[in-house]
């Protein structure tokens, strides 16, 4: 898992930089591939984060997320509120999404810290109020709440984060022992929540228009797409090669971040592209393998949403680049660029390597230590 992860950061890494390529008067420029370049700092950070997390104590880190379970709310509401701070929050593109401290040109973006802290959250609960998650009103009610604001909160900004947030909140609810036919009442008043979202934005309509029909529109609401598509198309079963992509040189937008795949279809191929899915499905099958050993529901239930964030921000991610889900401004975990999402991605996934610890050292230990840890 470590492995993979590691080598999807180097990936992400050569890729960035590929896609940074520029023409000039001068000829072809790019941005120098040192150590000091902003992306390999950001995955060295990441790398560093997990493996400091890693090298943690299982026992001491369960039993730590554990005790700050109950104040994760409030951790994630003040994250996602930061944005709205007077001369903290980083508007970009029309989205205020970031925050910028003063004087300074680093950006951080604090939903990130919701995405990971959503998952810490539901596992206390699940424990601590496992006797009544069953029941609608005293159980369910209370944590769908807290997961509803805050999707709700960072979804104004960030559609795409906040549906993440929803469902891998909602996913572990389900795997803690809610009620499905509880959640299917709620489904009407979640996809009105939604489509209020979508309707009350014209830039979110015109994605909708695109998805259904690219074409109709192609040099506006469609062009983002039909250039990624056309950057997939053209990279055949082995790629232009590396740097020789045509997209990139101001066809394809945000080729650095959401549609880094495009810009790796393009320049390495189907087989490249084959490569870095088959990286994402080998990290999660060992996480996977993590999960089912381990000893007890809150470490599992913690491990589970590290999962399931991983791999549905993937899944988004590749649904957009390949048309198969409207434009949505979403990474792809370890590859697009970035520096708050590898840090924090890093360190979720050492701390499912550090939790693979409790399977082997946890099997004896009695029910009621393992629930309260």
């Amino acid at each position: 898992m470590i492995l993979s992860a590691i080598a999807l950061l180097c990936i992400g890494v050569v890729m960035v930089h590929s896609a940074g390529l520029s023409i000039g008067a001068s000829g072809t420029g790019a941005p120098w591939l040192t150590i000091q370049s902003r992306p390999v700092v950001y995955a060295l950070l990441a790398v560093a984060a997990m493996f400091t997390v890693w090298m943690l104590p299982a026992g001491w880190l369960r039993g730590f997320l554990f005790r700050i379970g109950p104040l994760t709310p409030l951790l994630m509401l003040g994250a996602v509120l930061c944005v709205y701070v007077p001369g903290l929050g980083h508007e970009e593109k029309g989205a205020l999404r970031w925050i910028k401290a003063p004087g300074m040109e680093l950006t951080a973006q604090p939903s990130e810290i919701a995405k990971w802290a959503i998952g810490v959250f539901v596992a206390w609960y699940a424990v601590r109020f496992s006797g009544r998650l069953r029941l609608f009103w005293k159980g369910l009610l209370p944590a769908l709440a807290a997961i509803g604001l805050i999707a709700l909160l960072v979804a104004v900004e960030d559609l795409g984060t906040g549906v993440i947030i929803a469902a891998t909140g909602s996913l572990l609810l389900v795997a803690g022992g809610a009620r499905i036919t509880h959640f299917l009442m709620m489904a009407p008043i979640g996809i009105g929540a939604l489509a209020a979202l979508i309707l009350t934005s014209d830039y979110r309509v015109r994605r909708i228009g695109a998805f259904a029909d690219p074409y109709a529109d192609p040099e506006g609401s469609g062009f983002h797409i039909i250039q990624s598509l056309v950057a997939i198309a053209h990279g055949g079963p082995s790629g232009r090669g590396l740097g020789f992509g045509l997209q990139k040189f101001g066809y394809l937008p945000e080729d650095r971040t959401d549609f880094l795949f495009s810009v790796i279809c393009e320049e390495l191929g189907l087989i490249g592209a084959a490569g870095v899915i088959s990286l994402y499905l080998v990290m999660l099958w060992c996480g996977y393998l993590i999960v089912r050993g381990l000893p007890d529901r809150f470490s599992a239930l913690v491990a589970t949403g590290v999962l399931v964030t991983i791999a549905g921000q993937a899944t988004m991610n590749l649904f957009v680049v390949t048309g198969l889900a409207p434009t949505k401004g979403i990474a792809l975990p370890l590859l697009s660029a970035g520096g708050t999402g590898w840090v924090l991605t890093g360190a979720s996934l050492g701390l499912l390597a550090c939790f693979a610890q409790l399977s082997k050292s946890v099997h004896d230990a009695p029910a009621h230590e393992l629930s309260s840890a």
